[in-house]
């Protein structure tokens, strides 16, 4: 009878645990080889985690909502389908074992995790995100992620005397990761200069409470999903944090449709989807570093320049919103960006992104256009200034002046860009001169680019 013990993976060097957010299988199910066995959420990524080895899955270490570190022996796969099949423990009876780690019979031995990783007291929840419990005692795996949060968020929030419990958390159940604490901190969270009491949050970033409608008789009432109550939250806090302006700019492609008519094909071949959407993105990318406020990101009473020109992709997903970053996009060329952008999309949507593949994205476009939306104000993605959204490109009536100064109608391929900015920061001037050159580029566009 065959062994194989499944182990919390490690999704990045920086990350030390994980929640199991999670099971997609049940104990006694007979799992395949790289199936799907089990959703994790840490600090900067979700992702689904595949069984190492085919059989049945005969124990199960680690509830729903738990966080342990990386390496924690989270279940048993028997690859003898006779195996009997042991129930979870409770959570408290689990974690110290889990903590002090568990014997790999069959499968090849873990490199040891860092001590933070290893000790052998469980992880604490955080004194400042406190929980109360259902009226029976019990806790909710949703509770548990809400009070937990990972040890690199407990120590930047112990650093900076931040509150955990009154920053919107984006991670799974509301669960604060490190880039919504460094976003709070970077919107002017005060850091005390010496210890004192804790201090308390801004009330415009607290959380969110919805009015409470009432049904009418035939209504269906449903609650909030939690990635549905996650973006709620998320939206609201940055309406409340920036000075939304949208301004709108209509664009001729006919230029970048006559160049994908030429040259989709020979893209094709190479295995990539020439879109619209790349040589958007390839547009921006060079006008971002000519117009640095709208690449920046506000802190406190400063402006952050960023160096670098990380544009993130908004991909929509059956189960909500995700948005991978093309690193250094200014760097690559057409062809490049297209590859990026379609490897990004296909893994958020079968949830193989890495955790640094969203992470520290300076500017955001929107592709809502592909749906058919004419235009749309979107709103931006904290703690960036500025977010672009696509509307539909398709052919209209557009009036045109000859080379002899007549003017005609004929038919081109037309679509608006619209641009939400912080008007802290951003000036409509700014905003406009931005877009009024990335217009000027997609109508021009050189055939040497391609």
């Amino acid at each position: 009878m065959a062994r194989v013990d499944v182990l919390m993976p490690q999704m990045g060097e920086s990350i030390a645990e994980g929640t199991l957010s999670k099971w997609l299988k049940k104990l006694g199910d007979e799992v395949k080889r790289d199936e799907p066995l089990f959703e994790i959420s840490t600090d900067k990524v979700d992702a689904e985690i595949p069984a190492p080895s085919a059989g049945v899955l005969a124990e199960i270490k680690v509830q729903e909502g738990q966080t342990v570190p990386v390496q924690t022996l989270v279940a048993v796969i028997e690859t003898d389908k006779s195996a009997s099949t042991t129930a979870a423990p409770s959570a408290a009876a689990q974690r110290a074992p889990a903590a002090s780690g568990a014997a790999v019979a069959s499968s090849p031995p873990a490199p040891k995790p860092a001590p933070a990783a290893t000790s052998p007291v469980p992880p604490r929840p955080s004194p400042s995100a406190p929980v109360v419990p259902k009226g029976d005692g019990a806790e909710t795996a949703e509770e548990r992620l809400r009070r937990k949060s990972t040890p690199l968020v407990r120590k930047i929030a112990a650093e900076h005397q931040v509150d955990i419990s009154t920053i919107p958390g984006t991670g799974f159940a509301g669960r604060v990761t490190k880039q919504d604490i460094l976003g709070f901190i970077e919107r002017g969270a005060p850091a005390p200069t010496a210890p004192g009491p804790r201090l308390p949050a801004p009330a415009p970033t607290g959380p969110v409470q919805h009015p409470v409608v009432e049904p009418w008789p035939g209504d269906r009432v449903e609650p909030f999903s939690k990635i549905r109550k996650i973006t709620a939250d998320h939206m609201i806090m940055s309406r409340r944090t920036s000075a939304h302006v949208t301004s709108f700019f209509e664009v001729d492609y006919s230029r970048v449709a006559e160049l994908r008519r030429k040259h989709k094909a020979a893209y094709a071949e190479r295995g990539v989807n020439l879109t619209y959407l790349a040589f958007i993105v390839q547009t921006c990318a060079e006008n971002l570093r000519t117009h640095p406020v709208v690449n920046a990101a506000v802190s406190g009473d400063n402006i952050i320049y960023r160096r670098d020109v990380n544009i993130g992709i908004a991909v929509a997903l059956d189960w909500g919103l995700i948005v991978p970053v093309v690193k250094r996009a200014d760097e690559l060329s057409l062809g490049g960006l297209a590859r990026a952008i379609n490897d990004l999309g296909e893994r958020a949507r079968t949830k193989k992104l890495l955790p640094d593949e969203i992470q520290r994205g300076t500017f955001t476009i929107t592709n809502p256009g592909v749906f058919g939306s004419y235009a749309g104000a979107p709103i931006i993605n904290q703690p960036q200034v500025a977010i672009l959204g696509v509307g539909a490109i398709e052919k209209r009536p557009k009036v045109v002046t000859l080379p002899d100064g007549t003017d005609t109608i004929a038919i081109r391929t037309m679509g608006l860009l619209s641009m939400s900015y912080d008007h802290r920061v951003v000036d409509g001037a700014d905003a406009d001169r931005f877009l009024a050159d990335v217009k000027r580029a997609l109508e021009d566009f050189p055939e040497g680019a391609i």
